[in-house]
């Protein structure tokens, strides 16, 4: 039984730790200290939800109705180029991000909302979570421990970036620092946003 919970984890760690633009959002949140919690939260509730309709079989229903991918498809590109253009024009200015707006409290509906479509426009977390993981985990008796390893890894994962970022703090105190990230996420974006249109 421990096994195939450790198998769980292991896999849901292997497929959630690459680079991406959900993992990229978190990443600044925890920088900037800004609804961390609800950010990881989100995140986290997302893919445990996308888990358990992996191995509840919704894969097979994704197999039946590729469109519901194929919007995903299109409907990511388009958000991720858009989010990537606002990272490129924050990398052109010259002050820092670290500190925050005084409306703060007030963007949290804005920013689960950016972390919601960053997690459910995004077609390669459906091939990841339902598809990929829904197909792996038939080959174990236990179906539900293996998707409480995968669960207990997007959890894992997701706290521990957005409040493990804090650590990177001192080094965003320099505006550089914030202009080379802001750089750097627009062009995973947009990496991102080409491929599915081209390479999908």
């Amino acid at each position: 039984m421990l096994n195939t919970y450790l198998q769980g984890l292991a896999v849901g760690l292997s497929l959630i730790i690459a680079i991406g633009a959900q993992n990229a959002f978190v990443l600044k949140q925890g920088l900037k200290k800004q609804h961390v919690f609800w950010v990881c939260f989100a995140c986290a509730l997302s893919d445990s939800l996308l888990i358990l309709m992996g191995v509840s079989g919704f894969s097979a229903v994704l197999q039946h109705y590729p469109q519901i991918i194929q919007f995903a498809q299109w409907g990511g590109a388009l958000f991720l180029f858009w989010y990537g253009l606002q990272h490129a024009l924050q990398a052109l200015k010259a002050e820092s991000t670290m500190q925050l707006s005084a409306n703060s409290e007030s963007r949290l509906m804005q920013i689960l909302l950016m972390c919601m479509a960053l997690t459910w426009l995004n077609p390669h977390v459906y091939l990841d979570t339902v598809i990929l993981l829904g197909s792996i985990s038939t080959q174990f008796t236990d179906k539900a421990l293996f998707a409480a390893g995968a669960v207990s890894a997007s959890w894992l994962f997701f706290f521990t970036l957005g409040y493990g970022a804090r650590v990177l703090i001192p080094v965003f105190e320099n505006p550089k620092a914030w202009q080379f990230l802001d750089g750097i996420i627009a062009v995973i974006m947009w990496a991102i946003a080409i491929s599915l249109v081209f390479d999908f």
